[in-house]
C-alpha cells in the first residue's frame, strides 16, 4: 500500500479555517511551528499572490517560511497582512 504526504494546504480553504489553524498553532506551537503554519497558509492562498502583495520574491518567501527558517519580523508581518491576518494581544 502506498501512502501520500499529508498536505495541510488542501484544508485551508476558507478564512475561518485559516484563522482557526493559525490561532491553534499560536496557542500550542513554538516559533518554528508558527512560521511553518504561515507558510502553509501562504501556499494555500498562492505564493505568487503573496509575493505580489508583499513585494517579496517567491524564492525569498519560500526560504523565509521554510522549516527551520528565522525570518525577520517585518517579513512575517508583511505575509500576515497579505493573507488577511493580524496579531492581537489579549489580557489573560
Amino acid at each position: 500500500m502506498q501512502t501520500s504526504k499529508f498536505n495541510t494546504d488542501y484544508y485551508l480553504d476558507s478564512n475561518e479555517m485559516i484563522a482557526e489553524y493559525l490561532n491553534t498553532v499560536l496557542a500550542e506551537g513554538n516559533e518554528s511551528d508558527v512560521i511553518a503554519a504561515i507558510g502553509h497558509v501562504a501556499k494555500a492562498i498562492g505564493m505568487s499572490k503573496i509575493a505580489q502583495e508583499t513585494g517579496l520574491s517567491r524564492p525569498s518567501l519560500y526560504k523565509a517560511l521554510s522549516d527551520g527558517a528565522k525570518p525577520q519580523f517585518e517579513t512575517i508581518m508583511k505575509v500576515l497582512r497579505a493573507i488577511g491576518g493580524e496579531i492581537q494581544i489579549a489580557a489573560k
